[in-house]
């Protein structure tokens, strides 16, 4: 049986034998309701104060009888207390214990500081993908609600320094701040740079102005919900044909046209060669519409003669099996 009905079934149990020893002494002894109660708590407690009155032999035999039956109740009531007290600080506790053990075992995930909508949405893309993640909550009620997802999180203030810790900054290979206030992300992005110089930090700004000072901050890359909302609306008045064209190949769900980043290995057969010579084009049909050097420089719509090195991420256009297929070769495992 559940801990709670088991607790609610012992506590009916004890508040019906309680109604049957108050009739019982009415009945038998004649007494008044409240006298006939009292003489049934003290004698299902085992106090041992006198009798309210003296009682008649039927009524010594009721008690012996309420005595036996009513003392186990009562330690039954209070056994199921007690139990679903200590298991449910022990789940507690055992949980706890199973999600510390998943975060330490993390390496190379991402930190997401906030639940609320922005930070949701974030997890939600990352769990498609999917992609190791970790998330820093404070508001209890946000962490109940990821408890029952299954999500690994980190109850605490994430502008500490032990709740990043706890959450396995050395070991990740990035950090989102997703919280609704500025000054809190500016915060958290000095934490977090203090803590992990080499560490990817993804910031969310709220208000003008702010993008220059979580910069200055440490933040690697500024983001503005609002102002890419507000441009993505007029682009779809102004391009519409363009904004319907980006949706489709950046939707995960779409199985005929994805566009995906794909990093070219040491190992990598496509390192040293040509756009024209490496075949991607022509071999596996995917289109390659931009490349990022390791210097950080953007090659848009590359040459044919464009010579692709290890460390080049290829910005491909294609088919998601034709993709794959890329992603392979660019790792070396072909």
């Amino acid at each position: 049986m559940d801990p709670v009905r088991h607790l609610r079934f012992s506590l009916l149990t004890l508040v019906a034998v309680i109604g049957f020893g108050t009739v019982g002494y009415s009945l038998l002894e004649g007494w008044a309701p409240f006298d006939a109660l009292y003489m049934t708590v003290i004698t299902l407690s085992t106090v041992g104060f006198r009798e309210v009155r003296t009682l008649s032999p039927e009524g010594k035999a009721f008690t012996i009888l309420l005595i036996i039956f009513g003392a186990g109740i009562i330690a039954y009531a209070v056994g199921s207390l007690i139990r679903l007290t200590v298991e449910g600080q022990l789940r507690q506790l055992l949980g706890r214990k199973k999600l510390q053990k998943q975060i330490a075992k993390l390496q190379g995930h991402y930190i997401v500081c906030g639940y609320g909508r922005i930070g949701a949405l974030i997890c939600r893309e990352f769990s498609a993908r999917p992609l190791p993640f970790v998330v820093v909550e404070k508001d209890p009620v946000l962490c109940g609600r990821l408890s029952d997802d299954g999500i690994l999180f980190v109850a605490g203030d994430a502008t500490d320094d032990a709740t990043l810790e706890a959450a396995g900054i050395r070991k990740a290979n990035g950090l989102i701040t997703a919280v609704t206030s500025d000054t809190e992300n500016v915060y958290i992005t000095l934490t977090a740079r203090g803590l992990n110089p080499n560490l990817f930090i993804l910031a969310r700004a709220g208000e003008e102005g702010s993008e220059l000072k979580l910069r200055r901050a440490g933040a690697s890359k500024v983001i503005s919900p609002y102002v890419i909302g507000a441009t993505r609306m007029a682009q779809a008045i102004l391009r519409p044909s363009v904004v319907d064209f980006i949706e489709i190949a950046t939707a995960d769900h779409n199985l005929e046209l994805q566009m995906e980043e794909v990093t070219v290995g040491r190992e990598s057969s496509l390192a040293g060669q040509t756009l024209l010579t490496s075949g991607i084009r022509k071999d596996l049909g995917t289109i390659i519409v931009g490349i990022k050097k390791r210097d950080g420089t953007m090659v848009f719509n590359p040459a044919s003669e464009t010579v692709i090195a290890a460390g080049d991420i290829l910005i491909t256009l294609g088919e998601r099996p034709a993709i794959e297929n890329l992603e392979r070769i660019a790792a070396g495992r072909s």
